[in-house]
């Protein structure tokens, strides 16, 4: 099809601008140069669009004078990136503006978090909007409310990433098309996502944003009434727990709300939901059970998922869970480094020590019992398990097996055996456990989940576990695992490669990581931000990179505080993959622990680079012993780190 589109239909005024068929900020000859350079423009609405119309039919390589920043009068348009040619990824665009010119008010600014929760709507809105058309793209968030690295905003600038497919016939540049993108549909976009004026919005935008913000503000209150009640998670009543399908994580319609156990039931007071009653889930051994198909998993994954606040609608808004809680389930084939198992399994028949224990592929229960000793090593105190995706030799050893095979053949210690010690130390267990009943008589709470209603029997499950007794085989005494030192890798010749693909994959070189045990990684811009983060603590050239001297937890919580000082372009993904979302450090600390390649010592190393010569260790990077929760960023900065390294985001 001929396009043919000439006018400027919303700003037919041009201010200055270009010479008609001349890219004049192209740099140097175009034939005596090894790489061409273009200087960055400053110019109007109208002169972008012109510029457009003026290289139609060009070399689509002319495209890339059309780098730099447009002011379309209520927010700017910057073109960073423009695409080498049409089937590369799409160019990369920014759109900025000053808050308090769109109509955002100032009361939904005044702290980090707020701003976090206002970038998060921001994101998800212009996304919305983008999926609508063929040639706009930004990263489509979930059900979670997190900071992200395309939408940053702050007391006085607000900025969105996102891509542009640039349109070409064949190899030659249509121009009147892209006119029209940046004349129109774009702008639509903008001032749809941006515009809170009231002049010319989106009818009731700024009470959706107010919304939005609120319903993570009542969140953050309810994760610090946890702190407060010494509790370690939270149910609102009313809450709808079922998701729609294995593939969809919204709100299943017609679900059966959640209702609490009357005995069990408190209040709590929100600042804007205000007196909300629910069921805490309280520290020590809670077991979830129940028959099949009745909710037990649910429950469990609603609050696996809780470490993040959720959207208004999705169900699980007053669904909250200490922020470290962890996951963990059998993964056979992984790899384990270095891991002091000693907990759970001793006494090898090979002989091999299993404080500092090693192995390329692990056993279901061997990778289950490294799983809860990583967690434990960076300081967690709620575990969450699922026996259908557990190691049922590590989970239970019922009394038949324990007389036909003596104690002292078996290296396995079954959790149920340590389970209490743990929770005597502070360490909880949340457990679905519907086909055995060796843990009731340890339980201190027990759930069952009858046709997804809520019912508090402990008191039946002990009198079960009084009536129908086992040879319990607890063991006494805590020893929380060894922590580790990683060593930096070896570079291996070749341009660096930094990718993910969805939540289950990571691509560090020639190298692949697999976390789809990972059950808390919940959006594929965590999985990409992963990947940056492993670049940063494992190569050598990074100031960042484990050195030996600084353990797993210390070498996290530096990065941490980086990320919360200077936001996820900390992490030196620079301009290519821009759709980065924030992480739990736990769970970039899980992804490290499943790089083939990490080496590990158990006792630091006293070196002084030369780089830190003069400093102390706790200045070259090292961090609290205390493993802190994730908190979101209160960067001042949103420029752009531009690393020579090749990366794609597959997702």
């Amino acid at each position: 099809m001929n396009f043919t589109y000439e006018g400027t239909n919303r700003r037919s005024t041009s201010r200055g601008g270009y010479t008609r068929g001349n890219s004049d900020n192209f740099k140097g000859n175009r034939k005596g140069r090894e790489k061409r350079e273009w200087v960055r423009k400053n110019g109007s609405d109208a002169d972008l669009i012109e510029h457009f119309h003026d290289i139609d039919g060009k070399n689509y390589p002319t495209y890339k004078s059309t780098i730099g920043d447009y002011d379309y009068e209520m927010y700017k348009i910057h073109i960073d990136k423009v695409q080498s040619d049409p089937y590369a990824p799409p160019s990369l665009l920014r759109v900025s503006a000053n808050p308090q010119e769109i109509g955002i008010p100032a009361d939904l600014l005044d702290s980090p978090e707020k701003r976090v929760a206002v970038a998060d709507f921001l994101a998800r809105t212009f996304s919305a909007y983008a999926k609508e058309t063929d040639d706009i793209s930004m990263a489509r968030p979930g059900q979670e409310i997190l900071e992200r690295s395309y939408a940053t905003v702050m007391e006085n600038y607000v900025e969105l990433r996102f891509q542009l497919q640039f349109q070409a016939r064949g190899r030659m540049i249509m121009g009147h098309r892209m006119a029209k993108i940046v004349d129109e549909d774009l702008p639509d976009i903008i001032e749809a996502t941006l515009n809170f004026t009231g002049d010319g919005g989106v009818e009731g935008h700024l009470d959706n944003l107010r919304k939005h913000v609120e319903t993570y503000e009542d969140y953050l209150a309810l994760q610090e009434t946890l702190t407060q009640r010494g509790w370690i998670g939270f149910i609102a009543d009313g809450s709808i727990l079922p998701r729609r399908s294995g593939v969809s994580d919204e709100a299943l319609s017609d679900a059966l709300a959640f209702t609490s156990p009357e005995n069990l039931r408190q209040t709590v007071d929100l600042p804007y939901a205000g007196t909300v009653s629910g069921m805490p889930v309280l520290p020590g051994i809670t077991l979830i059970v129940g028959g099949g198909y009745h909710g037990k998993s649910t429950l469990l994954s609603a609050l696996e998922r809780s470490v993040y606040g959720h959207i208004p609608g999705d169900g699980r808004e007053l669904v909250a869970l200490e922020p470290n809680a962890v996951k963990v389930r059998a993964a056979d084939g992984r790899s384990i480094k270095g891991v002091d198992v000693s907990l759970f399994i001793n006494a090898l028949p090979t002989g091999t020590p299993t404080d500092n224990f090693s192995t390329e592929n692990a056993s279901g229960s061997t990778s289950q019992a490294a799983s809860v000793a990583e967690a434990l090593e960076l300081g967690t105190t709620t575990l969450l398990i699922d026996e259908d995706t557990s190691a049922t030799n590590l989970m239970i050893r019922d009394e038949r097996m324990r007389a036909l095979v003596a104690g002292d053949k078996e290296p396995i210690t079954p959790y149920v055996d340590r389970i209490k010690a743990m929770a005597e130390s502070g360490i909880s267990t949340v457990m679905v456990m519907g086909g055995s009943g060796d843990y009731l008589d340890c339980a201190d709470h027990v759930l069952m989940m009858d046709h997804y209603r809520c019912v508090d029997v402990t008191q039946q499950a002990h009198e079960v576990a009084q009536k129908m007794p086992r040879n319990r085989g607890d063991i006494s005494g805590y020893t929380a695992p060894q922590e580790r030192y990683p060593l930096p890798l070896k570079r291996h010749g070749g341009k660096a490669k930094t990718r993910a693909r969805g939540v289950d994959e990571i691509f560090l070189d020639r190298h692949t990581i697999d976390v789809s045990d990972v059950e808390q990684i919940v959006d594929s811009g965590q999985t990409e931000a992963i990947a940056w983060a492993l670049r940063s603590l494992t190569d050598p050239v990074r100031a960042t990179c484990f050195r030996g001297e600084t353990s797993i937890r210390e070498g996290l919580s530096a990065l941490g505080e980086t990320m919360n000082r200077h936001g996820l372009d900390a992490l030196g993904a620079g301009q290519k993959p821009h759709f980065l979302v924030r992480p739990r450090l736990i769970d970039i600390a899980a992804a490290l622990n499943r790089y083939r390649t990490l080496k590990v010592e158990h006792t630091p190393r006293d070196i002084v680079h030369p780089e830190f010569e003069g400093t102390s260790s706790q200045t070259q990077g090292s961090a609290p012993t205390a493993f802190s929760p994730d908190t979101a960023s209160t960067t001042d900065s949103a420029d752009y780190r531009d690393y020579d390294e090749e990366s794609e985001n597959d997702s």
